[in-house]
């Protein structure tokens, strides 16, 4: 039987002697090391300690158990009193706090200074990795600010960075299917979508309850550094139904300044990005158990009910399905989808944040124009 290729230094191996506590190289042995215990929420109580960390850290616990309990003054003032004892080589850190001062902003109601430092971080990102966190960032912001045409350039840029993750196909999906639903134009003037006293219900990035629900946006996070990382969803979409005299004027009159082709263009967009979604989690389950196939498989056949909906032909079926699997070759993507988040190189970034959706509906979806003239959208 051929030997395991390991190299383990024998005084790992040593127990420590009784009167010297050295090993037999001659080396100090290592001390036990004796872990931390403390009470739940050892930090919330008064703490007396000089060491500048301990401090930064109480500071940064203090304020993600605010976060959590949704008491947002409180942890964006924890935060900020964290942030200023933070040195300016601790860059990581530092960006950690001013996201989560956004995040706080955000739930606050000032967006504009939340999406300030959203920029700000933008400009000083040197990495996907960072440009991730702050594409995440701005799309939770924007979901609160139910700015549709802001979230789906977030999904595309982030599906830009990690074309290979599923549940940003799929978001971006359900977003393209809210706008068949209550639709608004794609252009540098923001729509209102306020309607009474509440918003135009059952639009996915358009329903807030009068709380704060566990399914916040911002407590979302599409992406991890894994390129197949996971995602709870903000809320599930149903298939939008129009009533008549339920809908009102106002969304016949957003239909119709989008005008009919480009309607039966989102239509292909949603269906395409629903099919390319399902492609990647059924690559997903070959090395998935438990309960991580159970949720993929759940989400399978959710995203295949919302296919159906469209009403494609078999022959339409597989090309849309073809087309949307080019680039899913499984044994290219075993190299490919682990150096996905190396492929920018750092002057290539700002090109990512700064892409057009017309840029990304002509690498994604060009192939499919015009061959579903008879597609039916499920408005």
């Amino acid at each position: 039987m051929a030997l395991l290729p390991f190299a383990f230094e024998e005084s790992v191996f040593e127990d420590e002697e009784e009167g010297g506590g050295t090993s037999r190289t001659g080396g100090p042995l290592a001390s036990h090391y004796n872990a931390r215990c403390c009470e739940p929420e050892w930090f919330c109580e008064q703490v007396e300690c000089q060491d500048d960390l301990e401090r930064m850290n109480i500071k940064k616990f203090r304020g993600d158990l605010a976060y959590k309990k949704q008491e947002f003054q409180k942890a964006l003032q924890e935060y900020s009193s964290c942030l200023a004892l933070v040195p300016s080589s601790n860059i990581a850190m530092r960006r950690d706090l001013k996201e989560s001062q956004a995040r706080c902003l955000a739930h606050l109601g000032k967006h504009e200074e939340a999406l300030r430092i959203a920029e700000n971080l933008r400009n000083g990102a040197t990495n996907t990795d960072h440009l991730t966190a702050i594409l995440n960032l701005q799309y939770a912001i924007y979901c609160l600010l139910e700015d549709i045409e802001n979230v789906i350039g977030c999904l595309q840029r982030l599906i830009s960075l990690h074309p290979f993750h599923p549940q940003t196909w799929n978001l971006l999906a359900k977003t393209y299917m809210s706008l068949l639903q209550f639709p608004v134009p794609l252009s540098g003037t923001k729509a209102p979508l306020w309607q009474g006293s509440g918003l135009i219900a059952g639009s996915f990035v358009c329903h807030r309850t009068q709380s704060q629900r566990k399914d916040d946006p911002l407590l979302c996070t599409i992406h991890t550094t894994d390129s197949f990382g996971s995602c709870v969803e903000s809320q599930s979409v149903q298939r939008p139904v129009c009533i008549p005299g339920n809908s009102g004027p106002g969304s016949t009159t957003k239909r119709a300044s989008l005008g009919d082709r480009r309607l039966k263009d989102i239509c292909v967009y949603a269906c395409a990005s629903f099919v390319r979604a399902r492609l990647l989690f059924q690559l997903m389950q070959l090395t998935q158990s438990s309960f991580a196939l159970e949720n993929n498989l759940k989400t399978q056949q959710e995203i295949e009910d919302k296919i159906r909906f469209f009403e494609l032909e078999a022959d339409n079926f597989s090309l849309m399905t073809e087309v949307m699997g080019e680039d899913l070759v499984p044994e290219k993507l075993k190299g490919e989808a682990q150096e996905e988040v190396k492929c920018f190189p750092a002057e290539a970034l700002p090109s990512v944040m700064t892409a057009s959706t017309l840029e990304f509906e002509r690498k994604w979806f060009q192939k499919l124009q015009g061959c579903f003239p008879h597609m039916d959208c499920p408005t």
